[in-house]
C-alpha cells in the first residue's frame, strides 16, 4: 500500500477488511486520530490515493467460472488483476462481484485496488453537477459514502479509503444462488423469490468483465447479472424447506427465476422484546449441492396513518416505540465486532429500549448487527443513507442509488426485526425550511429518491413492511414537514434555543429525534485528552466538541434547573445530570401522551469515539448519567407528575392496579398531607389521576416536595428548582464492603440526598456502577454495587460520590 502524499510511507501492512487510517495506526506512522486534536493533522490522508496491493497463488480447477467478490470497497476504487483493469466503483454502501477466470493465471497472481482521494472525486462530480447545500461544508452527498465519515457535531473528520468487508474469490460451475428473497408473513406464508446466475451466461473473453453500475450483484444476495433468456444449461431443481414443509421448482434452460411458496400451519410468531419470544425458524434453499440457510420469523408489521397518527404494530398490536438512534459505532467500521454489537445492543436492552434507528447519516449494517436484533428482539427503523444535504438525482448517482437499495432490501427483506425503511434524515425539512430552494434553483436535491425510486424499490422487493419518504415528514409532499400533529417530527428548539421545559409546548404524533448534549464519563475524556488541567475551556475537551457554541449551550442548558458550576468537576457532574434530567422530562411528557404519541427515539444511543454529544453510551462504551435515567423512564411502568396529576403509564403485558399513595412531604420526610386512590390501568395504557389540592398545593415550595408511590415503583417531584430549595447539607453514612466481583457500596441518608451519583471509573477505569441519579429521603438508605477494584476509602468521597445539595 502507498500513499501519494509522503513517499517515506512506502509499504505498509494492510488488514482487510480495514481502512487506511487502522493500518497507518497498527504501522505506528500516525499518531490515534481519537487523541486530542491528533485529528486536524491527518486529513491529508483522505485528500490522497492509496493504492492496495496483494500476491497470490491460483490453481486452475475444474470450475466454469471465477469471480472475484469485493463486498465493500471505500470508495472511489480502481480493481486491477494481473496488470488489467477489472472495473471503476465508487460506492461504499454496495458489493461487486466480477468474473475474472481469464484474467488468473496458474501459479502467482497480483491483485491491485487503487483508491482515489474521496475530495478529488468529490469536487469532480460537484463541477460537474453543481453545488448542492448542506449541513457541512464537505460536500459528501457528491459520494456514495458514509456520511458522517466526513465530521458531525458529534464526530470527528477521517476521511476512510480501504476494503472495509471482505474481498475473495468464488469458483463455481453450472448455477448459483445468486439471490435469495423470502417474503415472510405473519399467517405462515413464505414467498422465496430466487434468482440463479448461469457459468454460460457471465464473461466470454478477457475483455470483458463484470457489470455496469445499476446491476451488478451481490455475493448471495443481489441481482443475478447474466440472464439474457438464452437455453443455457441442463434443467436446473430449485428446493426450499422450512419448519417441515417442502417445495421445489424446475427451471427450464435460460430460466432463471422462480417463486417457492411454503405454508407453513399456525407457526410460533415473532415478537419484540416485551411482547412475546423472537420465535426464529431455518429456512434453507438449496441448488444441486449449494444452499441458502437463514432463520426467519413469522410476523407482520403495519404502519398506522388513521387520523394522521403514526403508529406502528407487528402481528397486529400497536408498539409504543421506546427507541433510540444508532449512529456508526466507530468511525472505522470494520473495528466493530459482533462481541461489541452484542455489548451495545445488551445495554439497550437493559435500558429498556425496544427500537434502533439507523440513521441516514451511516450506514446499511453489518449482517451481525441485523442477527443480533432478530435475535434479542430490537426492532430497526433503517434509513437509506441519505442526511442533511441535497442529493444530486443525475448519474452516476442515479444508477449507484438504485443499485444499493435493491441490494440491501434483497439483503434484509426477511429479517423479523426490520420494521420500516426510510428514505432520509432532514432532507425534506432540508429543503422546506433551511433556504435550499433559493440556492438551488431548478437542480435536483433528492426528492426523485424519497418519493419515487425507493418506493417502488421496496414495494417490489419488500412489500411486508412499510416505507415512510423520510424524518422529520408529515404524510404528504405538500405539507409542512415539521408538524408535529402529524407523522414524524424531531425537535431541535430544545438544545440549540429552548429550555428542556419546552417538550412540554409539544403534543407529537411520533418524536423520531430529540436529544440533549452532556460529556462522557470521566476516564473516557481523561483517556482520550491529555490537557493539565482538565477544564472546561482547555484545548483537549473543546476539540472533543464539535457542535456549534457547545459548550456555551451545556451551561445556558442548566438554566435555572441547576446551580452553576465552579470547578470543572462540578461541571462534569452538572451538565451530565441535566442532560439525563432533560431527556427524563421530555420522554416523560411524551409517553404520558399514549397512544396520542406512539413512540419517542432519543437521540442518540452510542458514540463513534470519545466526545460531548448527546449519547447515553460514551466513545469507550461507558455509560453515562443519561443511560441511568433511560433504563427508568424507558421501563414498561412509570409513574410521572404531569400538569397536576400523576401520570401511570403501563406498557406491561398485564394490568396494573392497586392503591396509589399521593403525599405531600417536608425536607425532613415528615408528612403534611395523604391521599390515595385505586387505580387500575389496563395493559399498553395511560391514566391521569388528578392529584387532590391539599397535595399538590405546598404550604413552603422551598422546602416541601411531593412523593407518589404505587406498588414498588415511586417517584418525587420537588416543587421548586433545585438552586431555590432549601436543602440542607447532605450528611450520609457510607459502608464498603466487598462483595462478588466487586463492592457494595451502602449509603444511608441522615439528609434528603438530591440525585446521588457515584462515578467510580474516576479511581479505575474498569470499574462501573450498576445505578445513580437517586433521591434518598432521611433515614433510607441504598446499595450499590461497583464492578471493578476501585479504592473503597476514596470510592466514597468527593468527587466520585456526588449529590445536588452536598
Amino acid at each position: 500500500m502507498g500513499s501519494e502524499v509522503g513517499k517515506e510511507l512506502s509499504r505498509v501492512a494492510a488488514t482487510v477488511p480495514g481502512c487506511v487510517h487502522t493500518d497507518l495506526l497498527a504501522a505506528g506512522l500516525i499518531e490515534d486520530p481519537y487523541l486530542d486534536d491528533n485529528e486536524t493533522r491527518l486529513t491529508w490522508i483522505g485528500r490522497s490515493g492509496w493504492d492496495y496491493e496483494t500476491t497470490f497463488v491460483w490453481h486452475a480447477d475444474d470450475r466454469d467460472r471465477t469471480d472475484l467478490v469485493c463486498e465493500g470497497l471505500d470508495t472511489v476504487a480502481t480493481v486491477v488483476l494481473n496488470d488489467v483493469e477489472v472495473a471503476v466503483t465508487a460506492n461504499q454502501h454496495r458489493s461487486h462481484s466480477f468474473a475474472v477466470r481469464d484474467l488468473l493465471r496458474q501459479g502467482r497472481n497480483t491483485l491491485r485496488v487503487r483508491f482515489a482521494s474521496p475530495y478529488e472525486y468529490i469536487e469532480a462530480r460537484r463541477a460537474e453537477l453543481g453545488d448542492r447545500p448542506g449541513s457541512y461544508d464537505d460536500r459528501y452527498q457528491f459520494i456514495r459514502k458514509m456520511a458522517c465519515n466526513f465530521g458531525w457535531d458529534w464526530g470527528p473528520a477521517v476521511v476512510t479509503s480501504g476494503i472495509w468487508r471482505p474481498i475473495g474469490l468464488r469458483s463455481w460451475s453450472g448455477a448459483r444462488l445468486a439471490s435469495v428473497r423470502p417474503l415472510v408473513s405473519g399467517d405462515g406464508r413464505v414467498e422465496v423469490h430466487v434468482t440463479i446466475e448461469r457459468a454460460s451466461a457471465g464473461a466470454a473473453s478477457g475483455t470483458t468483465f463484470g457489470t455496469a453500475p445499476g446491476t451488478a450483484p451481490a455475493p448471495d444476495s443481489g441481482a443475478a447479472s447474466g440472464a439474457d433468456g438464452r437455453p443455457d444449461g441442463p434443467p436446473l431443481t430449485i428446493t426450499a424447506s422450512v419448519a417441515g414443509i417442502e417445495h421445489e421448482v424446475r427451471l427450464a434452460p435460460g430460466e432463471n427465476e422462480a417463486v417457492l411458496t411454503l405454508q407453513v400451519p399456525d407457526p410460533e410468531l415473532w415478537w419484540p422484546r416485551g411482547y412475546g419470544e423472537q420465535t426464529r425458524y431455518e429456512l434453507v434453499v438449496g441448488l444441486g449441492e449449494e444452499t441458502w440457510s437463514r432463520r426467519i420469523g413469522f410476523r407482520d408489521v403495519h404502519l398506522d396513518r388513521t387520523d394522521e397518527a403514526f403508529t406502528l404494530a407487528v402481528n397486529g398490536v400497536p408498539v409504543f416505540v421506546r427507541g433510540v438512534n444508532w449512529i456508526p459505532d466507530d468511525c472505522f467500521p470494520a473495528r466493530v465486532t459482533r462481541e461489541r454489537l452484542t455489548e451495545r445492543f445488551g445495554q439497550a436492552l437493559a435500558a429498556n429500549v425496544n427500537l434502533l434507528r439507523v440513521w441516514g447519516g451511516g450506514l446499511y449494517e453489518s449482517e451481525d448487527f441485523y442477527d443480533l436484533a432478530d435475535e434479542l428482539g430490537l426492532l430497526v427503523w433503517q434509513d437509506f443513507p441519505f442526511a442533511c444535504a441535497a442529493y444530486p438525482e443525475e448519474e452516476p448517482f442515479a444508477a449507484e442509488v438504485e443499485a444499493e437499495a435493491r441490494e440491501n432490501v434483497t439483503r434484509l427483506a426477511w429479517r423479523p426485526s426490520l420494521i420500516l425503511w426510510c428514505g432520509n434524515n432532514e432532507n425534506i425539512e432540508g429543503h422546506a425550511d433551511w433556504g435550499w430552494q433559493e440556492e438551488l434553483g431548478e437542480r435536483t436535491w433528492g426528492a426523485g429518491f424519497y418519493y419515487d425510486l425507493l418506493p417502488s424499490v421496496v414495494a417490489e422487493l419488500d412489500p411486508t413492511r412499510p416505507y415512510w419518504p423520510g424524518s422529520p415528514y408529515s404524510g404528504r409532499p405538500d405539507l409542512p414537514p415539521r408538524d408535529p400533529e402529524r407523522g414524524t417530527v424531531h425537535i431541535w428548539d430544545v438544545w440549540n434555543r429552548e429550555d428542556y421545559t419546552r417538550y412540554a409546548a409539544y403534543r407529537p404524533r411520533f418524536v423520531a429525534e430529540f436529544g440533549f448534549q452532556g460529556p462522557p464519563a470521566y476516564a473516557t475524556l481523561r483517556g482520550a485528552v491529555s490537557d493539565d488541567p482538565l477544564t472546561p475551556s482547555s484545548p483537549g475537551v473543546l476539540h472533543h466538541q464539535k457542535a456549534a457554541d457547545g459548550n456555551a449551550k451545556l451551561l445556558r442548558g442548566l438554566g435555572s434547573h441547576l446551580p452553576r458550576p465552579e470547578t470543572f468537576d462540578d461541571w462534569h457532574y452538572l451538565t451530565q445530570l441535566n442532560q439525563a434530567r432533560a431527556m427524563a422530562f421530555g420522554i416523560e411528557r411524551f409517553r404520558a401522551l399514549a397512544p396520542y404519541c406512539m413512540g419517542t427515539i432519543v437521540w442518540q444511543l452510542n458514540d463513534c469515539w470519545p466526545v460531548t454529544s448527546w449519547a447515553a453510551i460514551d466513545g469507550q462504551g461507558r455509560r453515562k448519567p443519561l443511560w441511568y435515567a433511560l433504563r427508568r423512564v424507558y421501563a414498561d411502568r412509570l409513574l410521572t407528575v404531569q400538569d397536576g396529576a400523576v401520570a401511570v403509564v403501563n406498557d406491561s403485558a398485564e394490568p396494573w392496579a392497586g392503591e396509589l399513595e399521593l403525599l405531600r412531604l417536608g425536607l425532613t420526610g415528615e408528612p403534611l398531607a395523604k391521599e390515595t386512590v385505586r387505580v387500575e390501568v389496563a395493559s399498553r395504557s395511560v391514566a391521569r389521576v388528578p392529584i387532590p389540592e391539599g397535595v399538590a398545593t405546598p404550604g413552603n415550595p422551598a422546602a416541601e416536595l411531593l412523593a407518589a408511590r404505587l406498588g414498588e415503583h415511586r417517584v418525587l417531584a420537588f416543587f421548586a428548582e433545585d438552586p431555590e430549595v432549601d436543602f440542607p447539607v447532605a450528611a450520609y453514612d457510607t459502608e464498603v464492603i466487598p462483595s462478588g466481583d466487586g463492592l457494595d457500596v451502602t449509603i444511608t441518608a441522615r439528609t434528603v440526598l438530591r440525585d446521588l451519583a457515584l462515578f467510580p471509573d474516576r479511581l479505575d477505569p474498569a470499574s462501573s456502577v450498576d445505578d445513580m441519579l437517586l433521591t434518598l429521603l432521611p433515614g433510607e438508605s441504598v446499595t450499590l454495587h461497583v464492578t471493578g477494584s476501585p479504592d473503597p476509602a476514596a470510592l466514597v468521597t468527593h468527587p466520585v460520590l456526588r449529590c445536588v445539595n452536598e
